[in-house]
C-alpha cells in the first residue's frame, strides 16, 4: 500500500537553521494575518481567509533545525461538506541535509485524495510550500497572502478553489 498523505519537497542551497527559521515564520510565507505564536511547542495560531477557510493550529513538536509539527485543532472550509476533514491532521516539516543543500519535506498526514478538499488543498499547499516558503528561504522574501482577497485571487489563478 502506498502512502497517500499529501507530500511535497524541495532542496535549497541554505543551512538547516535557515530553513527551520523560515518554517517557524508562516506570516512570511503563508499569511501575514496569522494570529498567535508560531515558534515553540504549545503555541497555537489561527489562519483565516474570511468566508473561505479558518484553522486553529497547535505546534506539537519543534526540534531545532530538524522538525516542526503542527496539529490542526479546528478547521472550517466553505467549499467542503465534511468540516472534520482536517481536524487532527498533523502537518510535518522535516528538514535534512542533502547533497548541495538542505531538503525540506512537507507532509499533511490525513490530507488524502479521498478528501473533498484534496483537489483544492494540495495545489494551494504546493504554492505556499514550494513557491512561497522556498522563495523566503532562498531570497528572504516569501509570497504570503497580504491583502484582502489575495488568497482567493491566487486560488482562482491556480484553479484551487
Amino acid at each position: 500500500m502506498t502512502d497517500q498523505n499529501f507530500t511535497v519537497s524541495f532542496t535549497v542551497d541554505r543551512t538547516p537553521a535557515e530553513v527551520f527559521a523560515a518554517v517557524l515564520d508562516p506570516r512570511a510565507w503563508w499569511s501575514v494575518d496569522i494570529q498567535g505564536d508560531t515558534e515553540k511547542v504549545g503555541d497555537t495560531f489561527d489562519y483565516e481567509v474570511p468566508g473561505v477557510h479558518r484553522s486553529r493550529i497547535e505546534l506539537t513538536e519543534v526540534v531545532p533545525d530538524r522538525t516542526v509539527v503542527w496539529l490542526v485543532k479546528e478547521n472550517r472550509m466553505s467549499f467542503v461538506q465534511d468540516q472534520t476533514e482536517w481536524v487532527n491532521n498533523e502537518i510535518h516539516f522535516d528538514i535534512s541535509e542533502s547533497d548541495g543543500g538542505t531538503e525540506l519535506r512537507f507532509t499533511q498526514i490525513g490530507l488524502v485524495p479521498a478528501y473533498e478538499c484534496y483537489d483544492a488543498c494540495s495545489p494551494a499547499w504546493s504554492y505556499y510550500v514550494t513557491r512561497s516558503l522556498r522563495e523566503l528561504i532562498a531570497t528572504g522574501v516569501g509570497l504570503p497572502d497580504q491583502l484582502p482577497g489575495q488568497a482567493e485571487a491566487i486560488a482562482a489563478v491556480s484553479g484551487t478553489w
